[in-house]
């Protein structure tokens, strides 16, 4: 009996041992599909994390700029820098180097030269395109077309991956409520809720459902946190918020984009509340990578760890870097600070080995996940990049894209849309013939002067008896900036005194029998380091708007820019105007589209238009004071010389036929916090033309915890309407849509009265009220 347990004592234990293995490998699987984990690439990344030295572990989180041609880097003592670190193995990723051949032979130096051979990740700013160029994501924003947005988010992808890119810097997630800011072109606009659904959109359409896909990339959900808050409008500028309106203004689209998926973050140069965001802890260890749960890596802006020596926060790059890796920030980009200071701050212990080891991992395993250690040269082919880079189809969606981002502001006298036999058209303006300007700021490889000009698509939708008569009447900028100029080195120039065009744009304009003026910005007046304190109309284009105006009533203001403007002038006195943004490519097309009826405008205003910049920042979802606006007490929370509210209001876009919104139902007006409320509200088109409206819904907590905005958008529905019909349109409110970052420091939803406001814009008048009660 004796012999027989001893016999069996170490079948048990192998018994013992083999159940032990089996539920700590489940319980790592559960593990790591709770935090959305692949199991085999966490076991390929931490096998080759075991084999790296230090030196190749600190490579790993260096970025550099490439400068050079596929030929090799220059003899300059900086490109033989990089070069020998690219050779030991210790770079982790190299932006601005593009084209198939030029990432093929960088690619080749590190797994030619390096011991590991650990495969680079190749970054570029891919922002609205990458060679077929879409409208900016402010005016691409104003589709409200989720559909739409993740397309042309794929065919970035597609294009910059057939050009040997696996990754883009964008989306642009910031809220930006001011007009002044260069960067608001970069975004969604004013609104939380907006910027959130458009953001996880275009993350959607970069990776795809698979990054290992040769024709997607790794997104980047940027700025982490509140650059669009810059004070006054300046870039890179301090940011004065509080914690609750961090968590419920800036941080949501940023915690969806983490739930989407995105790949990776990219933190800001602002600072908040004195802590710059690159050395923000709690901005990025406590809420990003603790509270979210979020697995992939943070890449620092350009430089910016080396700025938070000038910010005041580090005495040098050594202690930069401490404060940097200490608070989240995994690789540096163009600081060079990681890999000067990294090694002597972990032997000196400011820096533990796991956090070293826990920013290596993300990185590798996004590699993993790109595919890159299957091959390294997967996005290195030529017969992608000769047949799938601005193709027809794309240039196709191009067009679908702009003419859906434009929004009707004014058609007063119903000039719009104008008919094809017209017997002549005067197309004047700046902007009319100009085929760059409509490319817009972080047009990534788009060819200069490659876009259609209005005038190339006036010309293309009429007939062969429209005479056209078109006049410059002006400059707009002087030639300062020329192709492949560093636009940070060059101001603009504008032209503000020659008025010598504008006497043969009158001339033109009275033989049109109608007139198309073109006039707005310059496509480098806005975007990174392009803040102004002027958002009216530059040079002389005021003076030539009166004066064709003056001569001829039947004027349609073709707006081009890239932020809200002023335009009070031209709204109190012209009576058609159209919001035409920087539309890329098929630009021309587009408007032509437009102006022509062959497409119904459905666009709606992704921020509010001021009267003047003195309102700025301006956004609808303001909270009241003690003393709340009211057209009787004008000087209440308002001004003396301007009104208090939006020249043209978010969500404002008006169309070819007219909506009537009526019957606002709720199934029931008061539910729990876990119960959900059904409301319905019937949408006529009343006009006689087939035409899309956004539906939007709009919530406001009457009485919280914390004060709360006078409304907020919850929802929107964008649906098409054929002329005559009738649509019922379905809401579900739910916690989702009530909850707030409360005074208890979490999110909850509160007891107590809820308006809500369904309609075309954020002044939507059909109200309901419900209760929600324990």
């Amino acid at each position: 009996m004796k012999k027989q347990t001893l016999l069996l004592f170490p079948i048990l234990l192998i018994a013992i041992f083999l159940y032990g293995f089996k539920k700590f490998v489940i319980d790592e699987q559960k593990t790591h599909l709770a935090t959305n984990l692949d199991i085999r690439v966490e076991q390929k990344v931490d096998s080759v994390l075991a084999l790296m030295h230090l030196n190749e572990k600190i490579g790993q989180l260096v970025q550099y700029s490439g400068k050079w041609n596929a030929t090799g880097p220059s003899s300059s003592n900086g490109d033989q820098h990089k070069l020998n670190k690219l050779k030991n193995g210790e770079v982790g990723s190299m932006l601005n180097i593009t084209s198939v051949e030029s990432t093929r032979e960088t690619q080749k130096i590190v797994m030619e030269n390096s011991r590991l051979k650990i495969p680079l990740i190749f970054g570029y700013d891919v922002i609205h395109g990458y060679k077929t160029i879409f409208p900016i994501p402010l005016g691409e924003s104003a589709s409200w077309d989720l559909d739409i947005i993740k397309k042309t988010a794929s065919i970035a992808a597609k294009e910059a991956a057939a050009s040997g890119i696996q990754w883009t810097f964008a989306p642009m997630i910031d809220v930006s409520r001011d007009a002044r800011w260069g960067r608001i072109m970069e975004g969604a606009g004013e609104d939380t809720y907006l910027n959130a659904v458009i953001g996880v959109a275009r993350v959607q359409g970069f990776q795809g459902d698979d990054l290992s896909k040769s024709n997607t990339i790794a997104a980047c959900a940027k700025h982490f946190a509140g650059y669009g808050f810059a004070e006054a409008g300046r870039d890179y500028n301090t940011v004065n918020i509080g914690e609750y309106e961090l968590h419920n203004a800036i941080l949501p689209p940023f915690k969806a984009a983490a739930e989407a998926g995105v790949a990776t973050f990219m933190n800001s140069f602002n600072e908040i509340d004195g802590i710059p965001s690159t050395g923000n802890k709690m901005l990025q260890r406590d809420i990003l990578k603790g509270d979210w749960g979020w697995n992939g890596f943070v890449v620092s802006d350009w430089g910016s760890i080396g700025e938070l020596i000038a910010h005041g926060y580090a005495k040098d790059k050594k202690q930069a870097a401490e404060i940097a890796l200490n608070a989240g920030s995994d690789m540096d980009m163009e600081s060079y600070a990681y890999e000067a200071h990294l090694e002597t701050l972990l032997k000196e212990k400011k820096i533990s080995l796991a956090q070293l080891d826990d920013a290596v991992k993300r990185i590798l395993r996004l590699k993993f996940n790109l595919g890159l250690f299957d091959d390294p040269y997967k996005y290195c082919d030529e017969a992608r990049e000769k047949n799938n880079v601005y193709t027809k189809e794309h240039l196709a969606i191009a067009r679908d894209a702009a003419k859906k981002s434009i929004v009707l502001l004014k058609n007063e006298t119903k000039l719009l849309p104008f008919s094809k036999n017209l017997k002549s058209i005067a197309v004047i303006g700046p902007l009319a013939d100009d085929k760059d300007a409509p490319l817009g700021n972080w047009r990534a490889k788009g060819e200069y002067n490659s876009s259609m000009s209005l005038l190339e698509g006036v010309k293309s939708a009429v007939g062969k008896n429209t005479k056209i008569y078109y006049e410059k009447g002006g400059d707009l900028t002087m030639p300062t900036i020329k192709p492949g100029d560093n636009q940070f080195l060059y101001p603009l120039r504008f032209n503000t005194t020659d008025v010598s065009g504008i006497p043969a744009a009158v001339e033109a304009a009275k033989k049109g029998e109608v007139v198309l003026l073109a006039i707005g910005e310059d496509a480098f007046q806005t975007g990174e380091g392009r803040s102004q304190t002027n958002i009216g109309f530059f040079g002389v284009q005021q003076q030539l708007l009166e004066a064709v105006y003056k001569v001829n009533k039947n004027v349609v203001i073709v707006l081009m820019n890239g932020r809200p403007m002023d335009i009070s002038w031209a709204a109190n006195n012209v009576p058609t105007i159209l919001e035409c943004w920087f539309l890329g490519s098929e630009s021309g097309n587009a408007m032509a589209d437009v102006l022509f009826g062959d497409y119904n405008p459905s666009g709606k205003l992704p921020v509010s238009f001021p009267h003047n910049v003195g309102q700025e920042p301006l956004y609808y979802n303001q909270k009241n004071t003690g003393r709340p606006y009211s057209p009787s007490h004008v000087t209440y929370s308002g001004y003396t010389d301007a009104p208090k509210t939006a020249l043209y209001p978010f969500g404002f876009g008006l169309s070819y036929t007219t909506f009537e919104y009526k019957n606002l139902k709720l199934d029931k007006n008061t539910i729990s916090k876990t119960e959900e409320i059904k409301l319905s509200v019937e949408v006529s088109n009343t006009g006689t033309r087939d035409g899309e409206e956004v539906v939007q819904l709009y919530i406001r907590d009457l009485v919280g915890s914390l004060t709360r905005p006078v409304k907020e958008l919850k929802g929107f529905q964008k649906t098409m309407i054929k002329a005559g019909e009738t649509k019922t349109i379905y809401f579900a409110v739910n916690a989702d849509m009530l909850q707030f970052y409360t005074i208890n420091k979490k999110w909850e939803v509160e007891l107590g009265d809820f308006n809500v406001w369904v309609g075309g814009d954020s002044n939507a008048p059909l109200k309901a009220s419900f209760s929600v009660t324990e």
